[in-house]
């Protein structure tokens, strides 16, 4: 799902150039990492982070925007599905 996340985000320069900037990843890094779990987790942070985002993403995959943030939650292993 989050791997869906990262082609829906990339599918737009704008959102694409943010994630990066915020991530601080390279174009090249992100090719190489993005089935990292460390990875992954920065993608639905970056989505949770940009509550618009996360929901156009969302229905763009047909899903709920929770369903992405449990994703996120669940691979960084946060305790009561706080990933903070």
């Amino acid at each position: 799902m989050l791997l869906d996340a990262l082609v829906w985000i990339l599918s737009d320069s704008d959102r694409a150039r943010r994630l990066l900037a915020l991530t601080g990843l390279e174009p090249d890094d992100l090719r190489h990492r993005a089935g990292d779990t460390v990875t992954l987790v920065a993608i639905g942070r970056f989505l949770a982070d940009h509550e618009r985002d996360l929901v156009a993403c969302a229905a763009a995959l047909d899903s709920a925007p929770s369903a992405l943030v449990m994703a996120t939650q669940t691979l960084a292993g946060a305790p009561d599905g706080d990933y903070e």
